[in-house]
Parts: structure tokens; C-alpha cells; sequence
């Protein structure tokens, strides 16, 4: 994938316990079969955005064959001028889409409040001849959901790994996901509400081909098997528990 701003492959969830990650991590080491991202430690940040119905939310845990979802996203604590990735991804059947541009998160937040992209946007040494097609894309999708608004912080750390024979083989292991409604930018610490016990992670397996045989076989010897998880659907449902969304108001 040459282009990193555009994104196409199968993503598979798996709920790991300490243990098996541990096994998992040391089997990658022992066969000489992950490689560690340079920039695979890291504590990922979101600001998702939604309608006042909480319309993609609800999509998310209704399991459809398509959904989709629009989140501001860094990988470190942001300040206003520093550029962050406004991405859609959009998932059908089993296949997942990522489009995103990067761009300062003040031209972030200010565009999808609706103001347009600053004219000289794209024309930094870094960016890319699709950035301006993403852009539309982004566009049409903000105006099309008319109410769409900041609702969730929700960050977690991530250990990410590539294949050492194939990069475009990844897996990635989240854990501390946790969520607030509060304080929605990137500028301050990444706190919140947990969303999964301490001692498990959720495992993504992410790949363009088939997944490795070697991998298959960890997975069916330990029994661990697909885990239907969505992030933002998980926040939702722990605020809809809490009484902070009313569902007469949906």
C-alpha cells in the first residue's frame, strides 16, 4: 500500500487474555515471523463524530453489511496547529475502507464544523495527489449526516507488528481502551472510562491475502476465536448504561 493515506484489507478482532498474548508475542519471536513498527508503541487518539440521533453509533452494533464512521486521530497529544488525520472508515461485509487526510487539527475541527478546507491546504511538499479527491469524499460525507458533531473522546495503547515477509501483514494489540464525553480534543492526556477489563487486549489481525497458516493454527490450538467489537459501539452502548443517552431521544 503505497499510499498510506488510503487503506483496503480484511480486519479480523480477537479478545486476548494476558496469556495468550504473551504466548502469542513470543511465538512472533521465537520463529522469527513479526516484525515491530518503528512506530508501533503508541497511544492512539480519536475524537469520534456523530449525529444527534447517534446515528452511525447505532449502525456500528446493528452488524450491517456496510457501516461507516468519522473520527479526528492522532498518535501522540496534539495541539491546534499540530496536524493530525481526519479519516473515514467504512466497512463492508468483512472489508475495510480508510480514507484520510492530514492537516492541522484546527483546519480539522473547523472543517468538520462545516467551514471549507483553507485553499493552500495541499499544497505542502508532503501531500498527495488523492489528498484533494479524500478531501471531497469527506466533504460530501459531512454534509450528507447534517448533524454530525464531536460526542466521544476514546483512546488506547497499541503494540503494532508487520510480517517479516510481508508488510502488508499486520497485527496489532489494544489494550486500555477507554472513553470520556468530556474535554473532546487531542490537546490534553488520554483518559476516560475503560471498556475492556484489565489483563485482556483486543487483537487485530489485518491482512490483504489469506491469513498465515501458522497463525490459524495458534489461534484454533488455543481456542481463541473472532470477537465482534467495535470501539465506538462499545462506548456507546456503556453510555446508553449509564443514562447519558436518552433513548427516547433517539
Amino acid at each position: 500500500m503505497a499510499n498510506k493515506n488510503i487503506f483496503s484489507r480484511v480486519e479480523i478482532k480477537y479478545l486476548l487474555d494476558d496469556k495468550e498474548k504473551e504466548e502469542l508475542l513470543n511465538l512472533f519471536k521465537n520463529k522469527d515471523l513479526m516484525v515491530k513498527d518503528p512506530h508501533g508503541d503508541a497511544t492512539v487518539r480519536n475524537i469520534y463524530y456523530d449525529t444527534d440521533s447517534f446515528l452511525l453509533a447505532r449502525r456500528s452494533i446493528e452488524k450491517p453489511v456496510y457501516k461507516e464512521k468519522l473520527r479526528v486521530r492522532s498518535y501522540n497529544t496534539s495541539s491546534l496547529s499540530d496536524p493530525v488525520f481526519v479519516e473515514l472508515k467504512k466497512k463492508c461485509k468483512k472489508t475495510v475502507f480508510k480514507r484520510r487526510i492530514f492537516i492541522p487539527q484546527k483546519d480539522a475541527l473547523d472543517f468538520l464544523a462545516g467551514s471549507p478546507l483553507p485553499d493552500d491546504e495541499f499544497d505542502r511538499p508532503d501531500a498527495k495527489p488523492t489528498d484533494v479527491q479524500i478531501a471531497k469524499e469527506l466533504t460530501y460525507f459531512r454534509d450528507i449526516y447534517k448533524t454530525l458533531h464531536p460526542v466521544v473522546f476514546l483512546s488506547y495503547d497499541r503494540e503494532a507488528f508487520y510480517g517479516k515477509d510481508n508488510k502488508d501483514f499486520r497485527v496489532t494489540f489494544d489494550t486500555n481502551i477507554r472513553y470520556r464525553t468530556s474535554d473532546l480534543t487531542l490537546e490534553h492526556e488520554p483518559d476516560g472510562e475503560l471498556l475492556i477489563s484489565p489483563g485482556h487486549s483486543i487483537m487485530e489481525v489485518k491482512l490483504i491475502e489469506g491469513m498465515p497458516l501458522w497463525l490459524s493454527r495458534f489461534l484454533s490450538d488455543k481456542q481463541i476465536f473472532k470477537a465482534s467489537f467495535s470501539k465506538y459501539g462499545a462506548a456507546y452502548k456503556d453510555m446508553l448504561k449509564k443514562g447519558e443517552i436518552k433513548i427516547g431521544n433517539i
